[in-house]
């Protein structure tokens, strides 16, 4: 034979195989749909990518696609099935699901997506650290642990650095509060909130507040920007990404090394037998020396776990809060005045104060009910189950989203309608329906924290200022890997008590 011939068989039995492997795939992907094709959801965009190309679609036009899973929850609920490729994932709706599959331990996080947390963009990011560990009796451990660096009597005790930092802020929005200049809220919210968790958890005088030039909140935005795009296969690897992935992989380093000096000079001030604080980082150390760890790169894990997710979430929620109340005056009239009756003109706000505040509380619990920063979490069932009427396959993925929760009829009456009302002790307590903070074992650690900070962030704002949004306003969400406004939280500010507060 000659080369032409044998170029024609060896073309030809390439063709075979590519078809046999086609026809197999096929074949495959049919009888995961014979598996799942009594859930309910919608018709797929097509055989094979099933509905990647809607999504997509609502990615590319900026649209919250969660607002889509909200149509299909409604129309399809309480299990909705989503097809991607030869993969099936389930949005859970029903609160018996989520009491089942949240409360219990006997499912883990899904593998699948917490899995690529541990790196971001081939750099090491929250790796074995609690939000991402998938091995839970590693994980039990640095939960245990870590427990009394947020438990309630030492979180009490961080009343006072909040009410430090609380007033920097203060100080720098009263120089702008003219009622002209137009403030950047969400800037200035991202910057104090860094400020608290450096301080507080670490030890670390960052005063990004006072210096824009510093890296960190360039940082921070950088490492969200991974998040929203660590979904994408193949992202790091696409040419046209190569700036954005260069500056991801130099954020993360940054906070990594940020970690290192901290935790070594802490373990110096230790082995010095010097007082340490009972905080975040001296139980990362804790961590690893009763579990035998001297690999710093798992102490920090913990290090970036607890400083970007201490910063993100409360700086958009504070920052929805602000939006929403900006179109509610008569909230914030309310608001105001509580804020009046208890705190007064005073600077220094303590814990019996934050205690008292009952409107604030509805307030920012109704904002995490619309719009809670960490949108949904997941988990992995390895076996079947049968949750109202609704057989589910084992080894499948289970997308529990809070956002949807929060904007069902069903569940919530007249669902986009900004009601603190909602949370009034004498209202019925929405069960495994109202999640921000996640359920069961693996709810958010640092939720007392979180709450604890943005009443006085929250109440010292609320004392010392009027504001107005400055239009214009979409009052849209993005999904940027947590949920935060479309646009940014500008405002115009005027001082409430021009002789200023008491000390």
């Amino acid at each position: 034979m000659d080369v032409s011939q044998v170029t024609w068989i060896l073309l030809s039995l390439l063709m075979a195989l590519l078809l046999a492997a086609f026809l197999l795939y096929g074949s495959y992907i049919k009888s995961v749909h014979r598996r799942y094709d009594h859930i309910p959801g919608p018709p797929r965009d097509s055989f094979f990518l099933g509905h990647i190309p809607t999504l997509w679609r609502a990615f590319k036009k900026e649209n919250h696609y969660y607002d889509l899973f909200v149509q299909w929850a409604e129309e399809y609920g309480p299990f909705v099935r989503l097809n991607f490729f030869h993969k099936i994932a389930l949005l859970v709706m029903s609160p018996e699901g989520i009491k089942e599959y949240l409360m219990s331990t006997e499912y883990p996080k899904d593998p699948h997506i917490y899995g690529r947390l541990y790196h971001m963009c081939g750099e090491r990011f929250l790796g074995n650290g609690l939000t991402a560990s998938l091995d839970h009796d590693h994980w039990i451990k640095q939960r245990k642990i870590m427990g009394p660096a947020f438990s309630k009597s030492y979180i009490q005790g961080l009343v006072g650095t909040f009410n430090d930092q609380g007033e920097e802020l203060m100080k720098k929005l009263a120089k702008q509060a003219d009622g002209i200049t137009k403030v950047d809220m969400m800037n200035l919210l991202r910057r104090i909130t860094l400020d608290i968790i450096a301080k507080v958890a670490f030890g670390l005088e960052l005063k990004t507040l006072h210096n824009d030039q510093t890296p960190f909140p360039h940082a921070m935005n950088m490492v969200t920007e991974g998040l929203k795009n660590v979904r994408f296969p193949f992202f790091q690897y696409l040419p046209w990404n190569r700036k954005l992935v260069k500056e991801i992989q130099e954020s993360v380093r940054l906070l990594r090394r940020t970690g290192r000096e901290c935790i070594e000079r802490r373990q110096k001030a230790m082995q010095n037998e010097q007082e340490v604080p009972l905080d975040v980082l001296t139980q990362i150390l804790k961590t690893a020396a009763e579990e035998g760890e001297s690999d710093i790169e798992s102490m920090l894990d913990n290090f970036v776990n607890f400083f970007y997710a201490g910063h993100e979430t409360t700086t958009n929620q504070l920052a929805f809060t602000i939006m929403e109340l900006g179109r509610h005056p008569e909230i914030v009239a309310k608001l105001q005045a509580e804020v009046d009756d208890v705190i007064g003109v005073k600077k220094n706000i303590v814990y019996e104060d934050i205690r008292k505040l009952k409107y604030l509380s509805q307030v920012l619990k109704e904002s995490l009910r619309l719009y809670p920063p960490a949108t949904a979490t997941l988990r992995w069932t390895e076996k079947e189950n049968i949750i109202e009427g609704v057989r589910i396959p084992a080894n499948t993925s289970l997308i529990f989203c809070m956002y949807i929760m929060g904007r069902l009829d069903k569940f919530f009456k007249d669902p986009l309608v900004f009601d603190p009302d909602r949370f009034r002790k004498d209202q019925p307590k929405p069960y495994f329906t109202y999640f921000p903070f996640s359920l069961g074992h693996r709810s958010c650690i640092g939720q007392k924290f979180a709450e604890m900070e943005a009443k006085v962030v929250m109440a010292k704002f609320l004392q010392r200022f009027d504001f107005q949004l400055v239009p214009p306003q979409s009052f849209k969400v993005l999904d940027a890997g947590t949920l935060r406004p479309l646009d940014e939280i500008v405002c115009r500010l005027k001082p409430r008590h021009p002789c200023g507060c008491e000390e």
